[in-house]
């Protein structure tokens, strides 16, 4: 019996040994981050895509290919956290990104509102109207709704805000990251009256300022409808 013991106990303390040294392995490897960045692929970009979706930062389809969606989308992610913004997806944008809550940005609003839709079109408001009239703000508001009404455009405002056409985001705030300041107290005013069903300039599904952008390709296909502050509208 002794000596079976004295067999056994070795191969016992063996496997123990065997057994630290792979947790310890795996926990390493679970604290790890490799940097991504533009030309990264792989499961660990698909992970990162998925992420930054859930979260609203819209990194476009997840397909494991650190491109210029996804770079657009850890930059927005990394000024709305106010992070160093450098579009490189490094170990304290990746720790920031996983562990933070799904609603990382304006939880206030959401919960007095309970209204996703609130959420973003007060957000876009913000973003492109700020200066604008009130009237103004409205209307851009009703051309999102009217967008989202429309079968030529995603069925939810989030959907239409963070829209992609040949890797160009349709509104230039998603771009530029603005889109995740918090809005004024007259941009989800004039949201909550969009949503109410105001509509300042009719069907409009397309405003632009002559001052910053030609919108040729509007003005040739579209019906102008009204001017609102700098804004022109076009159904």
């Amino acid at each position: 019996m002794k000596t079976s013991l004295k067999k056994v106990f070795p191969i016992f303390l063996l496997l123990v040994l065997i057994f630290s040294n792979m947790t310890s392995v795996h926990a390493a490897q679970t604290n790890t981050y490799i940097n991504l960045k533009m030309g990264s692929r792989g499961e660990k970009v698909s992970t990162l895509q998925k992420a930054l979706n859930k979260k609203g930062f819209s990194a476009g389809k997840v397909d494991g290919i650190y491109g210029k969606n996804t770079r657009n989308a850890v930059i927005n992610f990394q000024k709305a956290n106010k992070i160093a913004v450098d579009g490189i997806a490094g170990k304290q944008t990746q720790s920031l990104l996983y562990s933070t809550p799904t609603v990382s940005r304006g939880t206030s609003l959401g919960r007095d509102t309970g209204s996703t839709d609130l959420y973003w079109l007060s957000r876009i408001i913000n973003a492109e109207s700020g200066g604008e009239p009130y009237s103004g703000k409205v209307a851009v508001g009703s051309v999102i709704l009217n967008r989202v009404a429309s079968s030529a455009f995603p069925n939810t405002v989030k959907g239409v805000i963070f829209e992609y056409y040949q890797n160009i985001p349709q509104f230039s705030p998603v771009a530029e990251g603005t889109i995740y300041n918090t809005p004024s107290q007259e941009s989800i005013n004039a949201a909550k009256e969009a949503i109410s069903g105001q509509k300042p300039v009719g069907n409009s599904t397309y405003f632009f300022n002559p001052k910053k952008a030609e919108g040729k390709w509007i003005i040739k296909n579209k019906t102008y409808v009204a001017k609102i502050g700098e804004h022109v509208f076009y159904k």
